[in-house]
């Protein structure tokens, strides 16, 4: 029974590791299943029942505490490149048609690519528009006037 001890040992110490390198909650799970397949190994419990505890207790552990844990280590996450513009203001510096795909804006100098949120959508040069989503390399903008007049659940 004692190389089973080493064995969970061994996938316990192997789960720690991986999750220091990797500090992306991956293996913390399995970490929690060896040690309850050490502590069955060492009951004298037959290989088959540590094995299944190992399963079972690991994808419990993960089903259940991996969103919180991710919810939780996530909430400041800073938001990086192309989604920091979202909910930005722009200004539309080549006129936006939809029909025709052209358009374009900056945002924080920057010249993007722009379509309107409207399907059928113009949109003036010089408008102040937001950005309201991003789609491939083009951002998707609305006239500023109609995001502050918007109701809730109603679409412009």
């Amino acid at each position: 029974m004692n190389e089973f001890i080493i064995f969970w040992l061994v996938v316990l110490i192997g789960s720690i590791l991986v999750e220091l390198v990797s500090l992306g909650l991956t293996s913390i799970w399995f970490a929690g299943g060896a040690v309850v397949a050490v502590l069955a190994a060492a009951l004298g419990a037959p290989l088959y029942v540590q094995i299944i505890l190992f399963l079972a207790v690991s994808l419990l552990l993960l089903a259940f505490t991996r969103p919180v844990a991710v919810r939780y280590f996530n909430r400041e996450r800073v938001k990086t490149n192309v989604e920091s513009l979202v909910g930005r203001q722009a200004i539309v510096i080549s006129e936006i048609d939809n029909l025709q795909g052209i358009g374009q804006v900056t945002v924080g100098g920057q010249e993007w690519s722009a379509r309107s949120y409207a399907e059928d959508g113009k949109i003036p040069v010089g408008t102040v528009v937001v950005v309201t989503a991003v789609s491939g390399v083009k951002l998707i903008v609305k006239e500023e006037a109609s995001v502050k007049e918007e109701a809730p659940g109603k679409e412009s």
